[in-house]
């Protein structure tokens, strides 16, 4: 599989004429074939289908939740996610008991978006096997070619550029695979994310949001779902879903419906109420019949705001005393793997402002990257919470503490958080640094580009303070074989 090459910056050379005709015909062919149509559901059923509740996968600590958050950002994302995953192979965690596991395997979430999305969804389908088939497949491919090549023959225009693009990843990747096949692979739990155009808001590819469409994710194609998360405006087309919201007899879960009422909500609840409220707009399937969907990078470019609103939920059910399905879990390990970068211009030093191709592209990356620092300093900002209320429960002066309030106001989630951060600015080489920060954002890059991505991934990952301060306090040792 292969992303078609286009390593191109948009310094201030001028556009090659060839490449302004592809910019014409993405903008404006758009076909007239029919679209997969994602099938409704007349009930849910909360114990069926492809969600988190139900998933397990065979061997992973019911105590620990090791999570995986992939970036956006093209095939650089995908190495940059692809490189973990090879880091993480090899290691193997032997407990304070003698106890071993391999860390793949103890994998619980990965979150992807836009470019790791592809590295998450197709981890959770070939598992193993993914090492064997992922770097002559995609990541050494030139998919954004053969992409263009489709989008300038008329013979293969499907119902709009990304459901194109979405027949290429199947057949170059995912090879007709489904949620249902992703469900029976038994691997990790996978949430490829998008981004709704009408509204902003989040979506995720798995059944407890589709529950909110009425709809069922069995049947839908996992190169839909990357299609969809990595529909970058203008350059793709929407990726259409069929919207029944309303007729399934939908009811949010009982961990869930203490947010019912938004001022009566336990908190924090910020964000836990504005996704409902997003989720809960979907039940106007008369209005809104259809839901189109662009790249997910424009709602949440990390693949964390679901993660910072599981947090909030334990948080706010804990000062209730409010069941969870996590209330087992005693450690929450977030490996945050950032691929956003920054390449310098010298804009400030003309008095002259960019043209407008640069200021559309910067306009729309600044927000993005700026939305991106806050999510990853909230978490860290959660870490610090929740660590500071643990160690005032525990200390001795509310050691013979009766006040039944002050015990209501001091509760907070029994877990210990780690949030080991993966990005360049990591790196310790600033010749290094450099070099992958100007890596552009496309689907094809030189295969020198995706060998030093892995390499920098691994080597952030077993340098990283985080990681070693979470072996320490749970008093285990890695060793690679």
């Amino acid at each position: 599989m292969s992303i078609p090459g286009a390593d191109r910056s948009l310094k201030s050379r001028p556009l090659h004429p060839l490449l302004g005709l592809v910019g014409v015909v993405l903008l404006f062919a758009s076909g007239c074939a029919t679209r997969p149509v994602n099938p409704p559901i007349t009930e849910v059923d909360a114990a069926a289908g492809y969600r988190f509740t139900t998933h397990e996968r065979a061997g992973t600590s019911k105590e620990n939740l090791i999570i995986l958050a992939f970036s956006g950002g093209g095939t650089r994302a995908a190495g940059f996610a692809y490189g973990v995953l090879e880091a993480l192979r090899p290691m193997v965690v032997i407990g304070p008991k003698g106890n071993r596991g391999r860390l793949l395997d103890e994998i619980d979430l990965v979150t992807g978006v836009s470019g790791g999305s592809f590295t998450a969804l197709a981890f959770g389908l070939y598992g193993e096997h993914l090492f064997d088939i992922f770097e002559t497949s995609f990541l050494k491919r030139n998919v954004q070619g053969e992409i263009i090549r489709r989008v300038l023959n008329p013979g293969d225009w499907a119902w709009g550029r990304s459901e194109a693009a979405a027949d290429l990843y199947d057949e170059i990747l995912f090879h007709g695979a489904t949620f249902a096949d992703l469900q029976r692979a038994h691997g990790p739990f996978v949430v490829a994310t998008a981004t709704d155009i009408s509204t902003g808001a989040r979506i995720g590819f798995n059944q407890g949001t589709f529950d909110f469409l009425c709809s069922n994710l069995d049947s839908v194609r996992l190169s839909r779902a990357a299609a969809a998360s990595s529909a970058v405006p203008f350059a793709f087309s929407p990726v259409t879903l069929n919207n029944y919201g309303g007729t399934c007899n939908h009811m949010l879960p009982p961990y869930l419906q203490i947010f019912s009422d938004p001022a009566a909500a336990p908190r924090p609840a910020a964000r836990v109420l504005a996704r409902l409220a997003d989720l809960n707009s979907y039940s106007d399937s008369t209005h809104r019949p259809y839901i189109h969907l662009l790249d997910g990078g424009l709602s949440d470019n990390l693949g964390m705001r679901g993660v910072l609103e599981v947090l909030d939920t334990l948080e706010a059910a804990s000062v209730l005393g409010q069941a969870t399905p996590l209330d087992s879990v005693r450690r929450i390990i977030v490996f945050i793997v950032n691929s956003r970068s920054s390449p310098a211009t010298k804009w400030d030093e003309s008095e002259y402002p960019p043209g407008s191709l640069s200021l559309l592209i910067k306009a729309t990356g600044v927000p993005i990257d700026h939305y991106s620092y806050d999510t990853v300093e909230t978490l860290r900002d959660t870490v610090a919470r929740w660590d500071a209320m643990r160690r005032v429960r525990e200390s001795r002066a509310l050691a013979g503490n009766t006040d039944a309030e002050i015990a209501r106001l001091l509760r907070s989630p029994n877990v210990r958080l780690y949030a080991i951060d993966v990005s360049f600015t990591a790196l310790a080489d600033p010749a290094e640094r450099e070099y992958l920060n100007n890596l552009p954002t496309s689907f094809v890059l030189p295969p020198e580009a995706i060998d030093r991505l892995r390499a920098a991934a691994g080597k952030i990952v077993r340098e990283s303070p985080e990681f070693k301060r979470l072996l320490e306090e749970a008093g285990a040792r890695i060793v690679e074989e």
